[in-house]
């Protein structure tokens, strides 16, 4: 589980350079990518830059958006547009997990990056941001272990 540099200033072009320079993570068929928030943007740049002969399993994106949601700091995760024909292809599922109340990230946005990927949407009710700030239960993640021991 990388912990991704400038993470109060994301920028997928720093995060695809610090990812691929790792020559001790691999990707392959077998892999699964899971990513929160910024961490669930991250993940559509990644898969767009990966070799054309390299495609994943599954993708788990929790509270994805998909604009900078007002904020100029978030700017460095748009810098290249996304191309959902090509990300679709770079992985054989997409799952998304979103609350209907997060604070941060519209529901809506959830939606429209699901639909272009051909997604599954699970909708968790009152669930804020899956963070600390929601309580102590996003310590541990059990939807996200439900959904994984369910592949």
């Amino acid at each position: 589980m990388p912990d991704l540099p400038n993470s109060k200033e994301p920028n997928i072009k720093k995060y695809n350079e610090f990812i691929f320079s790792n020559k001790d993570w691999e990707f392959n068929s077998d892999s699964t990518l899971i990513g929160h928030s910024s961490g669930a943007v991250a993940i559509f740049g990644l898969l767009q830059n990966l070799p054309e002969s390299v495609t994943v399993d599954t993708c788990v994106l929790v509270s994805a958006f998909k604009d900078n949601l007002g904020y100029k700091q978030l700017d460095g995760l748009f810098e290249e547009p996304f191309d959902f024909e090509k990300i679709k292809k770079k992985a054989k599922r997409f799952i998304f997990i979103h609350s209907d109340d997060d604070p941060y990230c519209p529901f809506e946005h959830a939606q429209y990056l699901s639909s272009r990927v051909n997604g599954e949407l699970i909708i968790e009710k009152g669930q804020g941001h899956f963070n600390l700030g929601k309580g102590p239960e996003y310590k541990q993640f059990p939807l996200l272990l439900k959904v994984l021991s369910a592949m």
